[in-house]
């Protein structure tokens, strides 16, 4: 990767006198109709799944026109809209991953594009991020790996110290995973991720204890350093924040059928939804209006052409997409 992190500004550690690195980190997201793609890079000897990142450098003068300037430099994708996500800290991170140069404090951004233009680097391209996250895609109905995962965490929440540990794992697998009566929340995404990070299911936990990782469809893609934790955090922010912000248009076109846009939501939150409902929806809602044309592209009969009305944001103070969740992971 370009961009080396030597440049990386520093700030002293309160009472320490040690200084700790600054880091920025991009999930930079885009959407077809059928798939939600993250934009990552090619790291290290091993070639590890990253997120694009580099340093916050003397020259910028605040975080997000740093994480712009790097971004456009290192991929050729100039942003639009951007959020900051978290901020993660950890002085021991860059020793324990064997990533000297990596820094303790990094502040990670989501950033949404409408059209995910091939990258400038050749070390970067999109991927669908449920390569990272299968057991996430509820879409055709309950994912395959979840039930190699579920037995895996059955036997992790039985290998408790204590009854009191393993009551507490087993309701924290119940409420992540909608086992035992309880529904699937599709924003959980962390939570889920870091209850497999805790019970050693997932290649990284085996990484970062000095192990070797072992091949593991179910388990997913790893990702380098701490990107996959990074990755997750954002999905669950994103499938939280289209029900009450219109930031799913920030990744459509200018101009859409309703069915592309249901797709879209669906891709991003991992589950089907019911047409009929969905359009009530958005109608109610007052999120779109007609252009006057239409698309032939469906595969059937033309369908109308819609445009985002940005006027909804003005109308309303929360003007997202209220999407209710049913027991099997099913929105209506």
């Amino acid at each position: 990767m370009r961009g080396g992190m030597s440049a990386a500004r520093r700030v002293a550690a309160p009472g320490s006198g040690a200084a700790l690195s600054i880091g920025l980190s991009a999930v930079i997201v885009s959407a077809t109709t059928h798939e939600p793609r993250v934009l990552t890079v090619r790291l290290g000897a091993e070639n590890a799944h990253a997120l694009p990142f580099g340093p916050l450098e003397v020259e910028h003068r605040t975080l997000e026109i740093g994480l712009r300037s790097w971004v456009e430099r290192q991929t050729g994708e100039r942003l639009g809209y951007v959020e900051q996500l978290y901020t993660f800290g950890d002085r021991d991170r860059a020793a324990a991953q064997a990533m000297p140069d990596a820094p303790a404090l990094v502040v990670a951004y989501l950033a949404l594009v409408r059209e995910a233009r091939p990258a400038d680097d050749a070390e970067a391209g999109w991927q669908n991020w449920y390569r990272y996250f299968p057991w996430e895609d509820w879409r055709s109905g309950r994912p395959e790996p979840l039930a190699a995962l579920e037995r895996r965490l059955a036997r992790w929440v039985e290998a408790s110290p204590n009854d009191t540990q393993r009551r507490l794992r087993e309701e924290r697998v119940d409420l992540a995973f909608g086992l035992r009566g309880a529904a699937w929340n599709e924003e959980l995404a962390l939570e889920r991720y870091e209850l497999l990070y805790e019970a050693g299911l997932v290649g990284e936990a085996a990484r970062d204890a000095g192990r070797a990782a072992p091949a593991d469809k179910a388990a997913g893609v790893m990702m380098a350093v701490d990107h996959r934790r990074i990755l997750a955090t954002a999905i669950g922010r994103l499938r939280a924040k289209i029900k009450y912000r219109p930031v799913v248009f920030e990744l459509m076109p200018p101009s859409f059928t309703l069915l592309q846009l249901q797709r879209t939501v669906e891709a991003l939150s991992g589950v089907r939804l019911h047409k009929q409902n969905f359009r009530r929806l958005v109608e109610q809602q007052g999120l779109v209006e007609e252009t006057g044309e239409v698309s032939a592209q469906t595969g059937g009969r033309p369908a109308r052409l819609v445009r985002f009305r940005r006027e909804v944001v003005l109308e309303r103070p929360a003007p997202g997409l209220r999407l209710r969740v049913g027991r099997r992971g099913a929105i209506s």
